[in-house]
């Protein structure tokens, strides 16, 4: 639980007054990474001593999975933003097994299976918060329209690993602007709190810290399944700069416009979700852990094939098989690039399939029975 020492490192720096970007921890000297807002919060893993704090961490870390497990269900269920976006007919009978809540059984089972997903697996094994941001965006991105506070949980989420604000510009394209206003908001507090408690690393991350991408890891690594990482071992560089920059711009404009015009909600959470772990310099395997909701929706779109096919993607652990010691991540041959970059690839290839679905017309005769039902 190489991370979570780092977390308990960052409380310590930040309860007593210690320099907060300025240490390394374990034998990989790992440095601190987040907001100063997250630094306060881990202040309280530093009153537990080692041992207690990993077998609280296993422990709230699989409880998290199971809501994760919950609210990936509710967002197979979750209803279309508005009539005349229902999607074309489709022939396959949706799979029962998404009905919110689930019975305990069958989240336990699901639960137990999830536990064999790469991401969630080196979550657990690294001690890291994944579970506990993705399920804060998955709760709050689920409520019911109007909800007292609906966005707060969201701008929480972006105020401790900030990747989450993309979905608050999936709000605005949806013309959600309350929630999205809601979220930006929280986010401020955030950053405010975080610059009442600790002045001095909030002006050091906020205009250094933040652009030392570099000093996260080594983006080229398997580890890294972004389109930075990606791109980095397919040419052999380990500074793609303009190559990945323009990648990323384009498959970041794309995801979020699909997710804007997707006809569920839910495909456009999880667009948006594949479009940020896609974009980020830094996309490390376990936080993946999206994976979790996009099985629920492909089960719930009646395409178990395609969701067994995305389970054994996720479980293969490919890139892990590599050669991956030294710099051997970046002397890969052809044929095992695909090995190297499973999570990436598979991104693109959603977001190809959301563009072709996006291309077919709604029939005419569904669009007059949403008028009906309207």
């Amino acid at each position: 639980m190489a991370d979570l020492l780092v977390y308990r490192a960052e409380g310590a720096a930040a309860s007593h007054g210690g320099d907060l970007y300025g240490f390394t921890v374990t034998p990989w000297r790992l440095p601190a990474t987040y907001p100063p807002f997250a630094a306060a919060l881990f202040v309280p893993t530093t009153w537990i001593a080692v041992p207690a704090l990993k077998a609280a961490f296993l422990t709230g870390n699989v409880l998290l999975l199971a809501g994760l497990v919950s609210l990936s269900a509710r967002l197979a269920s979750h209803p279309l933003p508005a009539p005349d976006a229902l999607p074309p007919p489709r022939t396959r009978t949706p799979a029962p097994v998404h009905r919110w809540p689930l019975p305990p059984a069958r989240l336990c089972t699901a639960t137990a299976l999830a536990l064999w997903l790469e991401p969630v697996f080196q979550t657990l094994l690294f001690g890291q918060i994944n579970l506990a941001v993705t399920c804060l965006v998955l709760w709050d991105l689920t409520r019911p329209p109007g909800a007292r506070g609906k966005g707060l949980a969201l701008g929480l989420a972006t105020g401790v690993k900030l990747t989450p604000a993309i979905f608050i510009a999936y709000l605005l394209l949806r013309g959600r602007t309350r929630e999205a206003a809601t979220a930006a908001a929280a986010f401020t507090a955030t950053v405010l709190l975080g610059a009442l408690l600790l002045p001095a690393a909030s002006a050091e991350f906020w205009t250094r810290r933040l652009y030392e991408t570099g000093r996260v890891g080594k983006a080229w690594i398997v580890d890294n399944q972004s389109l930075q990482g990606l791109v980095a071992r397919a040419l052999h560089d380990p500074a793609p700069g303009a190559c990945w920059v323009l990648t990323a711009a384009a498959a970041g404009a794309a995801g979020l416009c699909l997710a804007a015009r997707a006809r569920q909600d839910r495909h456009g959470i999880l667009l948006t979700a594949c479009t940020a772990l896609l974009v980020s310099p830094i996309s490390w395997s376990h936080h993946w852990v999206w994976c979790v909701p996009l099985l629920a929706v492909l089960l719930a779109d009646g395409r178990p094939r395609l969701a067994a096919a995305t389970a054994a993607v996720f479980s293969a652990r490919t890139l892990w098989l590599v050669p991956h010691q030294g710099d051997g991540d970046l002397r890969l041959p052809w044929w095992q690039q695909p090995l190297a970059s499973p999570y990436p690839l598979l991104g693109l290839a959603l977001l190809a399939g959301a563009a072709l679905t996006a291309a077919q017309p709604v029939p005419s005769a569904r669009i007059s029975s949403a008028s009906t039902i309207r």
